[in-house]
């Protein structure tokens, strides 16, 4: 951008607040107005809450006896096992396999958008799909996995080598295999966010480097090591920081597979939180177990903002030379050491297929070397086949189960195949369920909630971005702070206001509240994409007449169209899928979203397979076909916006 005016020809409240602070608070007030009133507020109040206890109808204040409290519950305690380890074993196999997909990807010369499009289905399809699917995939007596392992000899094997203690296996119902299963749906789902990250990455590092490198006699290995992994460093700690605070707070995967059982070995601090406010009505404890955890989670954000100030020049590194290169093995030892003791189990099983990943992320990085050879084509092939199988074979199991017959779902007649092919379950779902007003419901609040995301991120991120005031670092940092704030520390004094002004079980509650999640993340996302446009373009708009509110509209608005379009996906998914908030604040089933309704059809051990695919494929497709119309701009605005920071 061109130089500020000289200080002579600033007011002396220009010089004090910022050359362009009258502009900025027009473009930031509706911001900070929903992040002040959504997010900071209530976090106010959340510690407020924690300081209290209910008695029958009255609030006491106790002081910090809900924290004392959690010190000898030993609930609490297996919730915050359960979630780190959850958490590291996710993010230690979405890594591997996620690198893995993107360099498969990254060398492929044809179909590469279409590969990339069937491995966004995962992130795609909502949460309660992907539950579904798999809890029926998983079911001991009725599942295809237990089914296909058997059949392929696979599943004896395993049992054979230990890994697993008995088949056939009941992946959720065994203490032992329930925490692998659930990290091994929650991998299967995260694996596209890292593959389009990687992706987005590996595009940016200079073919130059390669060519120096091979001239150098490096082995492939070698320019992975030494040009590839420096290259993804800052793409890599980001999506990892990012993912590990997604995964760290989740809920809904996890209650919709296993509701925390059997027993507690798979239930998460959250659930602890929920159980303890929403169903035993102690608003006090439940916050103060979201609270506790909140250093956590200030620990990664402050990590994530120290990065991002480095990556911008902002800030220079605290540590140089061995003590900055030591830092990742001491944080790998760190972590290493606490999942052995937290899941000795686990570890040793996790240890042996990590060993095989890394061995086919060798091969992988054999295959450019030969190319055009037919054993890199067959490699590669083989390699792209295995990921695509593991990928889409759920979302097939949900298309052919919704066009089978009642009969053939419970017969098992026919398991891969629907004969004949029958419009039953779609019939029986408007029939039975208010499926077409859960939609409804669902459209509405959808695109209520991306609308005003993306009204305030576009002059939001404009303003972070471009103009010069006082405090923007800190709006800026306080964004990043909201964008990465838990559901889980925010649905309990939400909960306590949408009760106090009477807005539960009403589309407002959804409306008002789900800017929480996607407003910070579309003003983020934005800031980085306007930063990214040559500020020469703008400045000639300005010396041609134009004023800085039509340079904006006029120039960086069209140029950010792909960010924008990013920003659009990102959000009407978010709100599209959004489990926690809709099945706190809503109970009546006229209010209900999708997420929400297709859990209450499942009563008890009673699930209707037929009806749920059938919801599941209508409710998956409207996604899946935005995604793939939107993808190029996906991928832009993730590398522009995301990733260069």
């Amino acid at each position: 951008m061109s130089p500020p005016p000289g200080p002579g020809s600033l007011t002396p409240t220009q010089r004090r607040f910022g050359r362009d602070w009258r502009l900025a608070a027009v473009f930031l007030t509706p911001t900070a107005l929903l992040v002040g009133a959504l997010v900071l507020v209530p976090i106010v109040q959340s510690i407020i809450t924690s300081t209290t206890e209910r008695h029958g109808a009255e609030s006491v204040f106790v002081g910090l006896r809900n924290y004392a409290a959690l010190w000898d519950d030993d609930q609490f305690h297996t919730g915050v096992v359960n979630s780190f380890v959850f958490t590291a074993y996710a993010e230690i196999f979405k890594v591997v396999l996620g690198l893995a997909a993107a360099l498969l990807l990254h060398h492929r010369r044809r179909g590469r958008a279409l590969l990339t499009g069937l491995l966004l289905v995962p992130w795609v399809v909502p949460t309660v799909v992907t539950a579904f699917s798999w809890r029926a995939l998983l079911d001991p007596i009725f599942g295809s996995v237990n089914t296909l392992l058997t059949a392929s000899g696979i599943g004896p094997l395993l049992a054979s080598v230990h890994l697993i203690d008995t088949w056939p296996a009941g992946w959720l119902s065994d203490p032992s295999l329930a925490m692998p299963s659930v990290i091994l749906v929650n991998v299967w789902k995260g694996i596209p966010f890292f593959t389009v990250c990687f992706l987005a990455g590996l595009k940016a590092i200079p073919a130059d480097q390669y060519e120096a490198a091979t001239i150098d006699g490096a082995s492939p290995w070698q320019r992975f090591v030494h040009v590839t992994l420096p290259g993804l460093r800052h793409v890599m700690t980001v999506t990892v920081t990012l993912s590990s605070i997604w995964t760290f707070n989740n809920f809904d995967l996890i209650w919709l597979l296993t509701q925390g059982g059997p027993g507690d070995v798979t239930a998460p601090y959250v659930l602890v939180a929920y159980s303890k406010a929403i169903l035993q009505l102690q608003y006090g404890a439940g916050a103060a177990v979201t609270l506790v955890m909140l250093p956590i989670i200030g620990v990664l954000v402050f990590f994530l903002v120290r990065l991002l100030r480095q990556e911008t020049g902002n800030e220079q590194p605290r540590w140089t030379g061995p003590t900055r290169r030591a830092l990742p093995w001491a944080a790998t030892a760190l972590v290493t050491g606490l999942l052995f003791w937290a899941s000795p189990e686990i570890f040793w099983k996790a240890a042996v297929i990590l060993l095989v990943a890394s061995v086919v992320v060798r091969l992988i990085l054999a295959i450019p070397v030969r190319r055009g050879s037919r054993a890199s084509s067959v490699g590669s092939g083989v390699a792209l086949a295995g990921l695509l199988a593991f990928v889409l074979f759920p979302m097939y199991w949900i298309a052919v189960t919704a066009f089978k017959s009642e009969s053939q779902v419970v017969m098992r007649v026919s398991d891969l195949w629907p004969a004949p092919w029958t419009l039953e379950q779609f019939g029986g779902l408007f029939t039975n369920q208010p499926f077409g007003r859960w939609y409804l419901n669902t459209l509405m609040v959808s695109a209520a909630s991306t609308v005003i995301a993306l009204i305030c991120a576009v002059l939001g991120g404009y303003a972070l971005a471009r103009l010069r005031f006082r405090g923007a670092q800190g709006f800026t940092v306080t964004v990043l702070l909201t964008y990465v704030m838990p559901g889980a520390l925010l649905f309990i004094p939400l909960y306590q206001l949408l009760i106090s002004v009477r807005l539960t079980d009403s589309l407002w509650s959804l409306m008002l509240t789900y800017p929480t999640f996607t407003l910070p993340f579309a003003t983020w996302l934005l800031a980085g994409y306007f930063a990214s446009i040559p500020a020469d373009l703008e400045d000639a708009a300005l010396v041609d007449g134009c004023t800085r509110v039509q340079a904006f509209g006029r120039v960086l608005l069209p140029l950010a169209k792909p960010g924008v379009l990013a920003v659009a996906l990102f959000t009407l998914t978010n709100a599209w899928n959004e489990f926690l908030f809709a099945f706190v604040f809503v109970t009546k089933d006229e209010y209900k979203t999708l997420p929400v309704g297709m859990q209450s059809m499942i009563a008890g051990d009673v699930v209707p397979q037929g009806q749920l695919a059938a919801a599941s494929l209508l409710v998956s497709i409207p996604v899946v076909i935005m995604y793939a119309f939107g993808q190029r701009f996906l991928t832009e605005g993730l590398t522009a916006g995301a990733v260069k920071g």
